[in-house]
């Protein structure tokens, strides 16, 4: 009987991944395809995705299409470099960012678009990979909700501040996988209460009203290891090498190639 209600109990909350990189990705080169994601995340349970390219829009209708046929809800968005820091956006259109150029754009934007926009500030107080630091705290009604990344240990762990700041203003923290590579999808994400309808509307209305549950374990050695390798030695391998078939399969002239439950007090 305890069994069956515990089940009961976790159907009532959905699984969302709201920071994702594919090989579309303009700026990266990545090795899996917006459709090996899909099948990925349906087998993972997982009900909302957002692919947030770099600097553009992931707008492919035909993934859009075949993600509703799973019952999975794609979010349109974008991870857009403002002033030297990343910004993520969701429900954004192509020529939305290509008119961004400031934060100050960015406040713009949010004031014309109002809750239909929802934006995060992702792994703000890392060193590297254009991280807002403590701009965060003067721009801070540029964002909805301050990202809890997924690299972290008890010994290395940028987060402590992000869970700060995000206390301070009030703003949800965002468990996201940031994912470059296809097993690293499907470890660090968040949870909320299932909507009575799976529309954008209601997913921004959930991440913002709460309660919210992220899912995004310490990383153990093995997890530390490929990171760096990944980040300092196979990617920028890759960029020199796979650039010219990464854009070839984007343009479609070739084809792509074949949790642990954690609360706020745990991530300090």
């Amino acid at each position: 009987m305890m069994e069956a209600k515990a089940a009961r109990s976790e159907s009532d909350w959905i699984k969302l991944d709201l920071h994702i990189h594919t090989l579309d990705d303009p700026k990266d080169a990545l090795d899996y395809s917006a459709h090996e994601l899909l099948e990925r995340a349906r087998s993972l349970g997982f009900r909302v995705l957002a692919i947030t390219l770099h600097d553009a829009v992931f707008d492919r209708a035909e993934v859009f299409a075949d993600a509703a046929a799973m019952d999975i809800l794609m979010i349109p968005a974008a991870e857009v470099r403002l002033e030297g820091a990343d910004v993520i956006l969701l429900n954004v259109g192509p020529g939305e960012i290509e008119s961004l150029r400031s934060l100050d754009d960015l406040a713009r934007l949010r004031a014309r678009r109002g809750p239909s926009l929802f934006t995060i500030a992702p792994h703000p107080f890392y060193l590297l990979g254009g991280s807002m630091g403590e701009k965060l705290i003067e721009k801070i009604d540029c964002f909805d909700a301050i990202e809890l990344c997924h690299f972290w240990n008890r010994f290395f762990n940028p987060n402590r501040r992000a869970v700060e700041v995000a206390a301070r203003f009030k703003k949800p923290l965002i468990a996201t996988s940031d994912a470059h590579r296809l097993h690293a999808f499907g470890s660090h994400y968040t949870s909320v209460p299932r909507p009575k309808e799976l529309t954008i509307e209601q997913v921004f209305s959930a991440l913002r009203e709460g309660p919210l549950r992220l899912t995004s374990p310490p990383c153990n050695l093995a997890d530390w290891l490929s990171t760096i390798y990944w980040v300092f030695v196979a990617h920028p391998w890759r960029k020199r090498t796979h650039q010219p078939a990464q854009k070839a399969v984007r343009s479609g002239n070739c084809s792509p190639p074949n949790g642990e439950q954690v609360n706020l007090e745990s991530n300090r």
